[in-house]
Order: structure tokens, then C-alpha cells, then sequence
């Protein structure tokens, strides 16, 4: 999968102009996706994870960008509490799947345990395990209630996950993306390989397939992935009503105050 390198790709990597069209036309697409989901009432869950630097940061803004947070809802959990960790694994995660008229996006989710925990050692090979036998019972209830669940896994090129690791540590407005984490997951590329092998093989269900996604070039990913969701859902195109903006007051003697003590500089 990710071990190949892919350089017809890299020459053929989609242009911003394009990429930019084809992004504005899907984020109307994403704003009647909205609106269907407020009206319908549907609940829908979407996971994204994948290799260090696939891009899922990206993809969840491109996504959410153009749409109110009030409906896509974002979560993206910090490591467990000490309470947390004596709880059912997914228990921390269940609070926060969505309610009626609501996409929540998990930029990583409960797969964690079966991913980055298992290789760097933060739980046993028993619980990840465990974790991996028990996680597709989670997910049929989750579909039973109600919930469209989607699961993405960007997989990028080991040279491609070089060249971005390099680019955070040389450019100081990528630097916070560089946790001592990814550094020390760089090494274990194949520990990682056999880690999601191991998590497909468990948990590819036919209720709840993973979907993979190449993400060496991240405009075509994205635009694969917001097309792919879009397919998933059966939404419908936003009646767009005519609007007329009233006609606004008269000052009736109010007059702008002079004094205004707190001005921003203008500096350019």
C-alpha cells in the first residue's frame, strides 16, 4: 500500500487552480449536506486515521471550513485521564457520537488502541487485542441505533512522509505539527504496517467498511474523500430561497461618537 513509491503521482499532482474550483463546488455540495442533515434528523459519524502526515488535518478543514460547527463537530480527544483508563476503551468516546441533525468528524478515535498505543507500547498486546475483538460489537450497536458510521485511513508513501516530517522541522509555521511522539513513530514504519494490517483484517465489516484513501498528493485526497462521503449520504440539494434585504433604519439623530479611547494601530 504506502510502501510503494508512487513518483507518476507526485508528476501528476493536481494543480491549485483546479483544486480550488472543484473545492468551491463541493463545499456547496457540504452546505446542502448540512441542511439535509438539520431537516432529516440523521446521525452521522465519520473517523479519520492513518499514517503520521497523511494529511487528516487537512482533510477535516477542508471539510468543516465552509459550514457551521453546530452540526459538523469536530473531536479530537487528548490522552485519557488516570479515571479514564480503568473504563471500557471506547467508553470515553461514546459521549461524544453524534445526536440527531449532527456529523461529528474523529480526527483518530478508538482505533488509537489498535494503532499508535499498540506499536509504542502504551497498551499490551492482550488489549489491543481484546480491543480488536470486541470493537466490531461496538460498531453494529452504533449502526443499530441509528448511526452512519464512515471510516477513512489516508496512507501516504514512506519518501512522501520524509519529505513532510522534513518540511515541519524546517518551516517554523509547521513546527507545532512535530510532537516527540512522531518522531519516535518515523522509525517503526513497518510496526505501524503490520498494526493496521492486523486492525483491517479485525474490523473491515461490511457494516462498517474502511475506505483507504492514497493521500501522496492532498488536493486530489481531499476531493476524493468529501466526494466519497458525499456519495455515502443520501442528501438533498438545498433549496435556495430569494432573499431581499429590508430596508435599514433611519439615524434618527444618532451621531458616530469621536472619543473612541481603544483603537487597534493601524500598522499596515
Amino acid at each position: 500500500m504506502g510502501e510503494k513509491n508512487n513518483e507518476a503521482a507526485d508528476d501528476e499532482k493536481l494543480s491549485r487552480k483546479v483544486y480550488d474550483q472543484e473545492l468551491k463546488r463541493l463545499h456547496g455540495e457540504l452546505v446542502s449536506l448540512q441542511e439535509w442533515t438539520k431537516r432529516s434528523g440523521a446521525k452521522v459519524c465519520v473517523i479519520f486515521e492513518g499514517r503520521d502526515t497523511a494529511g487528516k488535518g487537512g482533510t477535516i478543514k477542508a471539510i468543516t471550513e465552509r459550514v457551521s460547527p453546530r452540526v459538523f463537530r469536530v473531536v479530537a480527544l487528548p490522552p485519557p485521564t488516570e479515571r479514564e483508563k480503568t473504563q471500557m476503551y471506547a467508553q470515553r468516546y461514546l459521549p461524544h457520537l453524534p445526536a440527531a441533525g449532527e456529523i461529528v468528524i474523529f480526527d483518530r478515535s478508538w482505533y488509537n488502541r489498535a494503532g499508535v498505543e499498540r506499536v509504542m507500547g502504551f497498551c499490551t498486546e492482550q488489549q489491543a487485542k481484546k480491543f480488536l475483538d470486541s470493537i466490531n460489537g461496538v460498531e453494529k450497536a452504533m449502526i443499530e441505533s441509528g448511526v452512519v458510521l464512515l471510516k477513512y485511513w489516508l496512507e501516504v508513501s514512506p519518501q512522501e512522509q520524509t519529505r513532510r516530517i522534513e518540511s515541519r522541522i524546517n518551516d517554523p509555521r509547521k513546527i507545532w505539527k512535530l510532537s516527540p511522539m512522531d518522531l519516535k513513530s518515523y522509525g517503526r514504519w513497518y510496526d505501524y504496517s503490520r498494526a493496521r494490517d492486523d486492525m483491517f483484517a479485525a474490523s473491515d465489516t461490511p457494516w462498517a467498511p474502511w475506505y483507504v484513501v492514497d493521500s501522496n498528493d492532498k488536493r486530489r485526497a481531499r476531493l476524493n474523500i468529501i466526494t466519497h462521503l458525499l456519495s455515502k449520504l443520501p442528501y438533498e440539494a438545498a433549496k435556495h430561497v430569494k432573499i431581499k434585504l429590508p430596508k435599514r433604519q433611519k439615524a434618527d439623530g444618532y451621531v458616530e461618537p469621536e472619543d473612541i479611547r481603544h483603537h487597534v494601530p493601524a500598522t499596515f
